[in-house]
């Protein structure tokens, strides 16, 4: 007959063998003690890797976000902080290739430049009631744009009576010059303030950097060379550069401010060295003399104090003041500091700072929302 063993008689034997038997119990134990503990690890492991993964994924979409922009928004940027950022170049290298290329396209325009006398002039000004007092007042002036100074203008004994006409007639001139300024400032800050730019758009800054003389498309330097200039220290230059529209240059020229030039059309001063070889721009109308003038003031590296000067007047919410800025010009000419005081007591002397408000009437709808 055959032998039954027992389920205790095999646990002696195993472990006998070296087998190591544990109850059911004890056993279940173990395997829900292991599962817990892979669980545990698994969902560290998960935790871990997420706190990884996604700051990564995070710098990416952004990276690339940053790189689908065309420019970043710098619109609101402090200017104040950027120039006293000395790790931050700004206004510092200069592309002269085409800096005053629109200036002499304008120049070149077919013009009627017939000048007129004197005379005329006063009553035309008289017949559209042009006059200074209400300009002073009022802060307006009428858009009467003159393409050359009269020659009788020196021949006017009455001191008050030529310095007058002679602002009468380059007033709208620098105030449109600072209007066509204005309203490229108000496009470039609409432009900052969008996150993608259309080609239209990007072509217009392109242009705008070749003006400035921008080097590597630098929206800041851009922003900080694209400003107006103070009327009330054009007007002084001008007058001081003229001798109030009478100098030679300015009749012959019409060479409101005096700039040198080593090539193309100029004026070569009557009391130069025979070695020297600069010569006084010259212009067939008066409104590229301006032109030339304010461009040369935004870009030109002497100028670089005035540029920064008024920057952070703008950052400061203050008036463009001529008698402030006309401090940075001592490199204007050879007198220097000398120079400067001549500047500030013509704007003193004359009032000048009563046009600084002035505004031109509008010509045009893009004229009009600026005043």
């Amino acid at each position: 007959m055959e032998k039954k063993i027992s389920i205790l008689e095999i646990k002696k034997y195993l472990k006998k063998k070296g087998f190591v038997v544990f109850k059911k119990k004890k056993d279940n134990q173990q395997k829900a003690t292991f599962y817990l503990l892979s669980r545990t690890f698994l969902s560290s492991l998960v935790i871990i890797s997420t706190f990884i993964i996604i700051p990564v994924i995070s710098d990416f979409s952004e990276k690339n976000r940053l790189i689908s922009k065309n420019f970043e928004n710098n619109s609101k940027n402090n200017l104040k902080k950027l120039l006293d950022n000395q790790e931050a170049k700004l206004d510092e290298e200069l592309n002269q290739e085409f800096l005053f290329e629109d200036v002499l396209q304008f120049d070149e325009q077919p013009t009627d430049t017939v000048r007129l006398s004197a005379s005329t002039i006063e009553e035309l000004f008289k017949s559209t009631d042009y006059n200074l007092e209400d300009v002073r007042k009022n802060k307006l002036v009428k858009p009467i744009s003159l393409t050359l100074l009269p020659g009788e203008i020196k021949k006017i004994e009455n001191i008050k009576k030529r310095k007058d006409l002679f602002i009468q007639i380059i007033l709208p001139l620098i105030i449109e010059e600072n209007d066509n300024i204005r309203l490229d400032r108000k496009k470039l800050f609409s432009i900052l303030n969008k996150n993608k730019n259309t080609k239209a758009e990007n072509t217009w800054l392109n242009s705008k950097y070749k003006q400035y003389g921008v080097v590597n498309k630098d929206l800041s330097t851009l922003k900080i060379r694209m400003d107006e200039v103070p009327i009330s220290m054009a007007i002084a230059q001008a007058a001081k550069e003229t001798g109030w529209g009478t100098s030679r240059f300015a009749q012959e020229g019409n060479a409101l401010f005096g700039q040198w030039t080593w090539s193309g059309e100029g004026i070569k001063p009557s009391d130069a060295d025979d070695n020297t070889t600069h010569k006084v721009m010259k212009f067939k109308v008066l409104q590229a003399s301006v032109k030339a003038y304010q461009r040369n003031l935004n870009t030109h590296s002497s100028y670089k104090d005035f540029r920064a000067a008024r920057a952070e007047l703008r950052d400061e919410e203050k008036k463009l003041s001529g008698v402030i800025l006309s401090e940075y010009l001592d490199k204007y000419a050879e007198t220097g500091k000398e120079y400067v005081k001549i500047l500030q007591q013509i704007i003193r002397q004359n009032n000048l700072t009563d046009f600084d408000d002035a505004k031109l009437l509008p010509s045009s709808m893009d004229l009009e929302s600026l005043i």
